[in-house]
């Protein structure tokens, strides 16, 4: 077997534990190896959840890039193992995950939208966010928690009726679940919790295994042809018809084609 790569930086936490607490100085950032850490506010009579990281997920990234102090709580939302980042070894991470790589830069890129859109938007006061303090500009971008995208109703026959504006579907096993393809482009990954990401066609509730990365592929449509391709940095693969994608290269879609995405199985139905 082989040994993780970072083995030696491993650091394990029981249920509850704190891994680090608002206002703490640091030099450490963290990637979940296993199990789940609640990122949180102690707002003294309650606790505010933030995000809850899972396997993959990194977070703490600012006092390894700034050195500044950490501007919320973490600690274990289960038995958990971390992997401890200091910035002796930030390079030598990013090379061997470039996931983890491009994932950081596009939460980057997130957090600099935010702030501009903030920048730009009027307050109530009618002053804009410039103003707003610096604890509000250095909360961590969150959406709302995933949720599971709605069934289309099956019809007779073996075809799936598609609502009038779909160019087709992906179909989850014999139907159990259908993913309408609207739009040019159509985004198929998992929720991410650190850019606050949610795909179009978000196959968290059914990648127990978390084989589909969080940005792994995307169908776009050009004219009434649809095509597939892979996101640059995405683990586990992606394969169409049994034959492995080249990341970043449009294949055509046609229906009745078969697409596994790590351990999902999804075929494509047509219009």
């Amino acid at each position: 077997m082989v040994s993780h790569p970072l083995k030696d930086f491993i650091v394990r936490f029981k249920s509850g534990d704190r891994i680090y607490r608002e206002g703490d100085r640091g030099s450490e950032m963290f990637i979940v190896q296993s199990g789940a850490v609640e990122i949180y506010r102690d707002l003294g009579d309650h606790v505010q959840v933030l995000a809850v990281m899972e396997k993959g997920d990194f977070f703490g990234e600012m006092s390894v890039l700034e050195g500044t102090p950490r501007t919320a709580c973490a600690r274990a939302a289960e038995d958990s193992e971390v992997i401890e980042i200091t910035s002796a070894i930030f390079d030598r991470m990013i090379r061997g995950n470039i996931e983890i790589a491009v994932r950081m830069l596009r939460k980057l890129s997130s957090r600099l939208q935010e702030s501009q859109w903030k920048m730009d938007t009027p307050q109530a006061d009618g002053t804009t966010a410039a103003n707003a303090t610096d604890l509000d500009r250095s909360l961590p971008l969150v959406r709302d928690e995933p949720v599971p995208p709605t069934p289309v109703d099956v019809g007779g026959g073996s075809r799936i009726q598609l609502p009038p504006d779909c160019m087709g579907a992906l179909i989850l096993g014999e139907g159990e679940q259908v993913f309408p393809i609207k739009g040019e482009v159509c985004l198929i990954g998992r929720y991410d919790p650190v850019t606050g990401t949610r795909p179009e066609i978000d196959l968290t509730p059914f990648d127990t295994n978390r084989s589909v990365s969080r940005r792994h592929a995307r169908v776009t449509a050009s004219g009434s042809k649809l095509f597939i391709s892979e996101e640059v940095g995405a683990l586990n693969g992606t394969f169409l018809n049994g034959k492995r994608l080249t990341p970043g290269k449009s294949e055509p879609l046609q229906s009745g084609d078969t697409l596994a995405l790590g351990m999902v199985l999804l075929k494509l139905q047509g219009r």
